[in-house]
């Protein structure tokens, strides 16, 4: 993934593409600092940083908490 790619993308491209690439399981601090590095959106960091300190064990346990909060298709 390149980083120059990210910014042009819609929010659920940006979720997509940086859980890709972010090895699991993972934290909510890791994420963020993940997708700070990958270039994302304010959006997308928000986001990311309004989730619970807690681990993460996979993409589908991100994206559900996602979803769920901010509307449906987010991070689908």
């Amino acid at each position: 993934m390149t980083a120059s790619a990210i910014p042009g993308e819609s929010i659920d491209l940006q979720i997509a593409d940086l859980l890709s690439e972010v090895h699991f399981p993972t934290n909510k601090d890791a994420l963020v600092d993940a997708a700070r590095e990958a270039g994302a959106s304010n959006e997308v960091l928000a986001m990311l940083d309004g989730m619970p300190e807690q681990d993460y064990v996979d993409i589908d346990s991100v994206t559900r908490l996602i979803s769920g909060n901010y509307g449906p298709g987010l991070g689908a």
